[in-house]
Order: C-alpha cells, then structure tokens, then sequence
C-alpha cells in the first residue's frame, strides 16, 4: 500500500498534471495504476485532488494574501501544486500543521528547486498561523 507521502506526491503531480492541461479520467486512472496507488489511497487521492479543484478558487485566495505581489502565475507550477495541497490541509481537512508543512517541505526537496523548500515552508508557515 502506498504511504501517505506517497498519495501526496501523487496530489501534486495530478494537480501539476491539471495546470498543464491534463484532465481526464483515464489520465488519473494510469498516473494512479503506475504509481501503485490502489484500494483506499486511490480514494483518497482522487478526493483530496478533487476537493482541491472544488475548493481552488478559496485556496488561491488565501495563497494570494500571502505572496508579495499576489501574482499566483509567477510561482512555479510545482511550487503551486505543493502549496495548494498544503493550504487545503490547513484549511479544509483535519491534518496537524506540523505535518503539512513538514510534508510540504519535503515534496519541495523532491520535486522542486533547491530555493524552494524556503519558499512553500515560508507561505505555509503564514498560513497556518
């Protein structure tokens, strides 16, 4: 079974994979299948992406808030995949903060720019308080 930083990985992805253009189901249905998400981490992958979706115009207002010059293009597609599934475990699920931040953090080493992990824990930290 996959782990919980794994389906936040996948979150990630999807929601990068969304930004590009990608959505359909049968992309997610592969993506999913590849990365042996399966059983009751597929659900809960396919909720929080779509909860995401549902929630992103909120999400994006809160992210705004927190950026300079409220420009949410001029952050970097993963960065904003990281920071959207950060803001919304802050704000719309039951996920301790430490956890979300600290996840986020590490998803930025794996997946972004060295500059950042500084960034999404800079943002998110604000978020959270």
């Amino acid at each position: 079974m996959a782990t919980r930083h794994q389906a936040r990985q996948a979150v990630v992805s999807l929601l990068y994979a969304y930004e590009m253009g990608t959505d359909s189901k049968e992309f997610l249905e592969e993506f999913l299948e590849d990365k042996k998400i399966r059983n009751e981490r597929k659900t809960q992958v396919v909720e929080t992406f779509n909860k995401i979706l549902e929630k992103k115009d909120d999400i994006d207002n809160v992210f705004k808030q927190h950026l300079k010059d409220e420009d949410i293009s001029k952050v970097g597609l993963v960065e904003r995949s990281i920071i959207r599934l950060g803001i919304f475990e802050i704000k719309f699920a039951d996920t301790d903060k430490a956890v979300v931040i600290n996840e986020a953090i590490e998803l930025a080493k794996e997946l972004a720019s060295d500059t950042s992990p500084r960034f999404v824990n800079a943002i998110l930290d604000k978020v959270s308080k």
